[in-house]
């Protein structure tokens, strides 16, 4: 295997193992056996970690070691700071290269899916719908923070388990709300649904949190 591929393998795996939170935050992680659990030598692992502070996932102290970034709430709050920014952004003033057909595609996927019975499916498809909106923007800046949003958005959920029922539904609503005003291309009242749909998953994320202590982490 090249060394290209080991660091892309070392990468990949390591990366994996925190957004499934395997590896969970506040993790204190050691290279020597990252070395051993992964079976690569330390220049690939030291790549695969200098590529992974940069996206936040973890923090190298020196003397203290590598830290699996914490999920606290000052973090989730940074987070839907961030998404409550870009993404009505991005909506506004790049929707127009959005293909018809997708979003169609999409409108049709989340008026019949049977939340009841397919809500991981839902999850992929929710998280699938905002990366097709967010590939959109050219900007390769913005790009940037969206694999940060993506990656901290995964570790989230799980963090917090599976949604309430009702709150798919209304998940469901507000979707289904951004693809009308993406169709009659009215850009301004799709940002306006993008952020209140961020704001309400917002809500209730936090109220999750704040209402299962096992939940709360450390600022």
């Amino acid at each position: 295997m090249t060394k290209k591929s080991l660091k892309s393998q070392a990468y990949n795996n390591i990366k994996e193992k925190i957004i499934s939170c395997e590896y969970s935050p506040g993790m204190l992680l050691n290279e020597e056996i990252l070395c051993e659990t992964f079976n690569v030598s330390r220049t690939p692992i030291r790549d695969a970690l200098s590529r992974l502070e940069q996206e936040g996932l973890i923090t190298i102290r020196p003397k203290k070691g590598i830290i699996v970034s914490s999920l606290s709430i000052s973090e989730v709050n940074n987070l839907f700071e961030l998404r409550l920014l870009l993404e009505p952004y991005s909506i506004q003033n790049y929707g127009y290269t959005l293909d018809e057909n997708v979003l169609m595609d999409y409108y049709q996927k989340f008026l019949r899916m049977d939340l009841t019975r397919d809500s991981k499916n839902f999850f992929v498809i929710d998280d699938n719908f905002h990366d097709f909106l967010n590939n959109a923007v050219p900007n390769h800046y913005i790009q940037e923070n969206f694999k940060i949003i993506n990656n901290q958005n995964q570790r989230i959920r799980i963090i917090t388990g599976q949604r309430a029922v009702q709150r798919l539904e209304d998940t469901r609503s507000e979707h289904l709300a951004i693809v009308k005003a993406c169709v009659k291309k009215d850009w301004k009242a799709a940002a306006e649904a993008m952020y209140e749909h961020l704001l309400q998953s917002k809500n209730a994320t936090f109220e999750m949190l704040l209402s299962r202590d096992d939940l709360l982490l450390n600022a």
